[in-house]
Order: structure tokens, then C-alpha cells, then sequence
């Protein structure tokens, strides 16, 4: 497993925006671009991919402990920290609730027109013939 791969799967398992990665980073001093983040996140055979170096992990994994933990001045707790990221994500996500199918379907019937039953059979009650 590659440094590209455990960054990535750091990546998305902490529900991490590249805005927050810089962030991270600038916790320890270490300046990166958007840029240079996407080409981290790309494929393997794209033309723009850059290897990531132990010294980008290295500084992620340590302004990650500090963005989680905070320093000795100022402790945090990690799950204190991590519900806020989730609620902040959670709002930003708008989930109105959709109406069902149904609903939908009433809505495009026009109230003005009656309602037909149609008979496919005479009226004949079940298991009888009539002679």
C-alpha cells in the first residue's frame, strides 16, 4: 500500500474536503496547494499524478493528531472534535423530505375529470355460470 493510498483512505474515512487537509497541514507549517492535493488524489496512470512523499504524510499525520487532540495548552477531546465535523457536514447537506410516489402521481391527475371503472366482464359472480 502506497503513501497515496493510506492518505486516501484517511481521506475519506475521516469525511475530509481538501480545504480541511490544507488546514491540517497548516497546523505544522507545511504549505500546499489545492493543486498539488488533487494530483495526490489522482489515479495512478493520469498524467498529472504525483507521488506522495513520506515528508507530506509524515506532516499530515502530525497536524492531524494536533487538529484532533490539540496541544498540551489546549487539549481536546477527538470525539468532541469529530461530532462537530459530522454535524457540520450533516447540515450542510440539505434532505427535504420527497414525497412519494403517489403523492406525485395525484398531483398530476386533473381533479375536474371523473373517475371511470372499467369492467373487463360482465357481472358474473365467481364459480357460477349462468345456463
Amino acid at each position: 500500500m502506497t503513501n497515496n493510498d493510506v492518505f486516501k483512505k484517511l481521506r475519506v474515512a475521516l469525511m475530509l474536503r481538501d480545504d480541511d487537509i490544507i488546514d491540517i497541514l497548516k497546523l505544522v507549517d507545511f504549505k500546499v496547494s489545492k493543486s498539488e492535493l488533487g494530483a495526490l488524489f489522482r489515479k495512478e496512470d493520469h498524467p498529472n499524478y504525483m507521488e506522495c512523499g513520506d515528508q507530506i504524510l509524515r506532516n499530515f499525520l502530525n497536524g492531524l493528531v494536533i487538529h484532533l487532540r490539540g496541544t498540551k495548552e489546549h487539549p481536546k477531546c477527538p470525539g468532541d472534535v469529530l461530532a462537530k465535523e459530522g454535524n457540520k457536514t450533516k447540515k450542510s447537506i440539505p434532505n427535504p423530505k420527497k414525497p412519494s410516489f403517489k403523492q406525485l402521481q395525484r398531483k398530476k391527475v386533473d381533479p375536474g375529470m371523473p373517475s371511470v371503472k372499467f369492467k373487463n366482464k360482465p357481472s358474473q359472480s365467481r364459480g357460477t355460470k349462468k345456463s
